[in-house]
Order: C-alpha cells, then sequence, then structure tokens
C-alpha cells in the first residue's frame, strides 16, 4: 500500500495527461468497433471542438491542483475532515474517501448545475452537443469547470483525504467520463447489472436527451447508487435518445466562439423553471 500511496503522490502533469489520452484512445476504438448510433458527423472537427474546452479546463485544473496540495498538507497537519474521525485500514479509507468524494463532487455538485439557475447557464453548453461522443465528456464550460473544481476541493477538505487518494479518484474519474459518454453499443444483459452500482455507458446517455424529466435524471460520475438512493434513477431504450437540449441552437453546437458566450446570451432562452 505505501507504494501505491507514493505512486500516486508523485504522478506527474504529463502522466495525468497520458492517461487522459489513454482513456479516450480506448474509447475511441471501442466506437469505431461497436457503435450505439451512427453518427453522422466530422469526428475529427467535433473531436477539435470539445478539444479546445479541453485545453482551457487544463490550465484551469493545473490551478485547483496546487489550491488541492495545500487543503490536503493542511487537513493532514491538522486532523480535520472524515478520515481523520475513523480508524480503518488505508485500503478501506481510500474506498470511503472515493465514494465520499464521488457524492461530494460528482452527484451534488452536478444537480446542483441542473438546479442553480446561473449553475444550469454554465452547464448547457455540455448539453448543447448534439453527437454525444467520447469527447463530450471534456466539453465543458470554463465556469461549468471551475464550479466542479471547487466542489472537488470543498471535498477534499471535508474528508481529509490524503492527496494520493484524490489523485486516484480522479484517475477514475477520467476513465468513467471518457467511457460513460463514448458511442459504444453495450448490450443490456451486461450495461443493466453493472449500472445496479455502476454509471454505465448506456445509463448516462439518458441524461443527454434533448428534454427533460431525462435530462434531469442521472447525475452519478462513478456510482450510480447515488440516483438511485435520491430517486433521479432512469433506464429505458437508449434506441428512443435525441441528443441535445431543447434550450439551445443545435445548428450552431459546433460553434466555439458561440458556445463560450451562451452562458451569458440574453437571446435564447436558457433559463428553465426549477
Amino acid at each position: 500500500m505505501e507504494s501505491f500511496i507514493t505512486f500516486f503522490d508523485q504522478l506527474s502533469s504529463w502522466q495525468k495527461l497520458l492517461w487522459v489520452m489513454i482513456c479516450l484512445g480506448a474509447s475511441w476504438m471501442l466506437e469505431a468497433g461497436v457503435p450505439l448510433v451512427r453518427l453522422r458527423y466530422r469526428k475529427w472537427r467535433h473531436a477539435s471542438v470539445n478539444g479546445v474546452f479541453l485545453g482551457m479546463n487544463l490550465g484551469i485544473n493545473a490551478l485547483f491542483s496546487a489550491a488541492t496540495v495545500a487543503v490536503a498538507a493542511w487537513t493532514a497537519a491538522s486532523g480535520f475532515g472524515l478520515l481523520h474521525l475513523v480508524d480503518l485500514s488505508l485500503w478501506a479509507e481510500l474506498a470511503l474517501a472515493i465514494v465520499a468524494l464521488d457524492l461530494a463532487a460528482q452527484y451534488v455538485a452536478h444537480y446542483l448545475l441542473h438546479h442553480v439557475r446561473w449553475m444550469w447557464r454554465l452547464h448547457v453548453v455540455h448539453h448543447s452537443d448534439t453527437k454525444v461522443d467520447a469527447t463530450t465528456g471534456a466539453r465543458l464550460h470554463p465556469g461549468d469547470f471551475t464550479v466542479r473544481e471547487v466542489f472537488a476541493l470543498a471535498a477534499v477538505a471535508a474528508t481529509g483525504a490524503p492527496l494520493a487518494f484524490y489523485v486516484a479518484y480522479r484517475i477514475v474519474t477520467i476513465f468513467f467520463t471518457f467511457l460513460t459518454h463514448a458511442n459504444v453499443a453495450v448490450p443490456r444483459w451486461l450495461d443493466a447489472p453493472l449500472s445496479l452500482v455502476f454509471v454505465t455507458p448506456n445509463m448516462h446517455k439518458f441524461h443527454h436527451h434533448f428534454e427533460r424529466p431525462w435530462t434531469d435524471r442521472n447525475f452519478g460520475g462513478i456510482l450510480s447508487i447515488w440516483d438511485r438512493m435520491f430517486g433521479t434513477f432512469v433506464y429505458d431504450d437508449p434506441g428512443r435518445i435525441q441528443y441535445g437540449v431543447d434550450v439551445a441552437d443545435p445548428a450552431r453546437d459546433e460553434d466555439v466562439l458561440h458556445q463560450m458566450r451562451l452562458p451569458f446570451s440574453s437571446g435564447e432562452r436558457l433559463d428553465r423553471d426549477s
């Protein structure tokens, strides 16, 4: 376990970026081999649009990474946080940290991004993609990504998670982000049982349906248990899904400048009733 802690403590920025590329590349291979739907689009153009958002957010992540190091050091020195109240094995504490971080930094943050008006306006850029594939996982407006990073930083403080635990959690999150957005067909006999515990590709696709109530369901990042516990879980035939969002112009989903301005636009009806 000590070698595990050391590995994640010392994981460099280029190694994290390599993991992003590995997960994206593996998802692309699955999309090519077993696509869920035949998307009619220019794949590389679509990837370049979503890659712009990825590039901007990697810069934001670098700033928050420094803050996370400082917060993790403070909780370790002060004994602040959930993990300092229990005495478990390192593996059990790692599992507890990932579960707690998934609840706070994924489910709760995502739920609020849909239900707080100003947060929704930032988040709508993610949902405006009408050709959902693996790269859609990286399609987050910088404002949206910053909100998520703030929640993640607060979750690190609340849990008292060591930096290595948090890095391990982010590594798992990256894997799930690209896989669950990937345009890949997973047979129901496999996807449905897995969705009892984990967020699966079929399950997450319903969240990208263009209209409610499906748009406001399946908020989980790694674990599906939160959606099941809090009544936001839905599972149906993925063939019924139409991608996009009903409050944004689908014809401009690959216009980067339009998407960057979209949350602040008064020309489109982005606000929804709660």
